[in-house]
């Protein structure tokens, strides 16, 4: 069971390095060639959406930072994980169904491999 833990883990961690690069994309090169190009993004709408996207990289980093709260409480932090875990599934299938499928791959799916890994661990 430690092993599938570690894997738990390290799932999480990822899922969190994920919202940390969503957070850099939305809020500083959201106008930038490389976000336009990653985003999908025409310049005049990369302008005129910048402050959305500023808000939308803030909240996955509080998604970023509370699954990385979760790891520091170690076994303590289940909830947390679980919680966050939870938040980032329901963006990503709310982000889905209302801009984009590409989220539920990149987004939901990232967080439902974690928590699946997260429970089974728990055992």
């Amino acid at each position: 069971m430690a092993r599938l833990a570690d894997l738990a883990d390290v799932a999480v961690a990822l899922v969190a390095l994920l919202h940390a690069v969503f957070l850099v994309l939305e809020m500083f090169l959201w106008t930038k060639p490389a976000g336009r190009r990653i985003f999908r993004l025409t310049e005049e709408f990369a302008q005129a959406s910048k402050a959305l996207a500023a808000n939308q990289g803030l909240y996955n980093g509080f998604l970023a930072a509370g699954l990385i709260w979760g790891l520091l409480q170690d076994a303590g932090g289940y909830e947390t994980r679980i919680f966050f875990l939870g938040c980032v599934i329901v963006a990503g299938v709310l982000g889905a169904a209302t801009v984009s499928a590409r989220i539920l791959w990149v987004q939901a799916l990232p967080g439902v491999v974690a928590l699946a890994l997260t429970l089974l661990a728990a055992g």
